[in-house]
């Protein structure tokens, strides 16, 4: 992707930055807009005060909403699908009760970190967590510990494969926006998941649990579905890991090969690509925990049908911020911040993480934020080479984490479900979004030397 000149002088491109960013965070903090709106007015607002002929940056927004749809859409959609078969089946219960029936005493934060993150692979957060506080709440019971002890792992595991692992929203969207190798984003953020898990989730965990202490609710208990069979571990965590494992063996294969001609690694493009490998597991889903859990087709059906209601705003946020982008690249502001980042001698992945992070603390929204962040670092990412520009990816990421508060969605969400006033989950979940931040861009910054 070539840069784009800059359409006009660079104090007039900044201030069009400036302000558009500054009106989406107005109008989703203060106006209460959609995400969705505020970004399509944040898009034409950058072009026009850029100096862009209107129909110009209509085009340009079009044009980036249409490819984002195209390339990011069907993958949201196609992991609503995946992860929705996982709950209806039973699946992710037998996950849970396989890891955490086989832990006890010290041991159990470990093993709700684990399940966080098993869950979070093919989970958006908000249904993970859902999915996961009977759970959270039957073994804080069981074990007499405070709900914060044993939920707040569970939350890191889940919270680090929302903004490092494909195919969640904001992974794949920062993908697009800068041309990333899937497969290798795939593989290192796994590799950063892992640290920053253990370190935000049962290390820290310990201590909120000590400064936070919630008791158990003793009234909600999970409902066992009678009508269908649980899947086994095995096929359940096969199945889950079957989408990792046909985009990182793509990945393998193009390093270990790199012939474009050999048929070996022709197999392992088409079936390694993101589409086609999600595709791939949604249709061995609705074996694995359709057929083999005695539904039938009309309950497969409604099954995967009730699972993209709930993902239309994400999609519809996420092409528009795709349409942002492009507004952004054409005015040529990427090109502009891109020779001042390198003019000043700025850590790129420095960079990425404090973008993010302020658009983090002003939006609320992971997702706004590593849209913004992503789009802005177009220009600074050209000519790198592959693992550098998926670790700018993951920088952004880890910056989209960080101090979830009040005018976060997920932090009233947590607030509500463990019971706790504002000052105890600022104390607790807001901490463990930081201290996950953190964890994951000092995680990057290591990987940066050798990668």
């Amino acid at each position: 992707m070539d840069l784009t000149e800059p359409v006009a002088a660079g104090w007039q491109l900044i201030t069009a930055a400036l302000v558009a960013i500054a009106l989406i965070v107005v109008l989703i903090t203060l106006v209460k807009m959609h995400p969705f709106l505020a970004l399509i007015l944040g898009g034409l607002t950058v072009g026009i005060l850029a100096g862009q002929n209107v129909s110009d940056v209509l085009v340009s927004f079009t044009t980036g909403f249409g490819t984002t749809a195209a390339g990011v859409g069907a993958l949201i959609a196609l992991g609503a699908m995946f992860a929705k078969l996982l709950a209806d089946s039973g699946g992710a219960d037998q996950i849970v009760d396989t890891i955490v029936g086989r832990a006890s005493g010290r041991l159990l934060p470990w093993a709700m970190a684990l399940v966080g993150a098993i869950i979070g692979l093919p989970m958006f957060f908000e249904i993970g967590l859902v999915l996961l506080m009977p759970v959270i709440y039957l073994v804080a019971r069981r074990a007499r510990v405070s709900l914060i002890t044993v939920g707040i792992p569970a939350l890191a595991g889940l919270s680090a494969m929302h903004g490092f692992v494909p195919p969640h929203p904001g992974p794949v969207i920062a993908i697009q926006n800068l041309d990333a190798n899937l497969g290798v984003t795939l593989g290192l953020g796994i590799v950063v998941a892992i640290p920053t898990i253990i370190v935000a989730g049962p290390l820290f965990g310990v201590l909120a649990g000590r400064w936070v202490v919630v008791e158990p609710p003793t009234t909600w208990e999970r409902e066992d579905r009678e009508d269908i069979r649980r899947p086994s571990f095995g096929i359940t965590l096969a199945t889950v890991l079957l989408p990792v494992v046909l985009m990182l063996g793509k990945a393998i294969l193009d390093i270990v090969i790199d012939d474009p001609e050999n048929n070996v690694q022709q197999v392992g493009d088409v079936i390694g690509n993101p589409f086609i490998a999600l595709l791939i597991a949604v249709l061995v889903a609705m074996l694995t925990f359709g057929v083999g859990t005695g539904m039938d087709r009309a309950r497969i059906s409604t099954s995967v049908s009730e699972a993209l209601p709930p993902i239309a705003g994400i999609l519809l946020i996420v092409s528009a911020g795709g349409g942002f982008k492009q507004v952004l690249v054409d005015t040529g502001i990427g090109t502009l911040l891109a020779d001042w980042a390198k003019g000043a001698n700025v850590s790129v992945l420095l960079l990425a993480w404090v973008l993010a992070v302020l658009i983090r603390l002003a939006t609320g929204s992971a997702t706004v934020a590593t849209i913004t962040a992503s789009s802005l670092m177009v220009g600074l990412v050209q000519g790198l080479p592959t693992g550098e520009v998926s670790l700018v990816v993951l920088a952004v990421g880890a910056g989209s984490l960080f101090f979830s508060h009040v005018n976060d969605a997920g932090f009233w969400l947590v607030k509500e479900y463990f019971g706790m006033t504002v000052g105890q989950t600022v104390k607790s979940w807001s901490l463990m979004e930081t201290v996950l931040s953190v964890t994951g861009l000092l995680a990057v910054l290591l990987l940066g030397v050798f990668v």
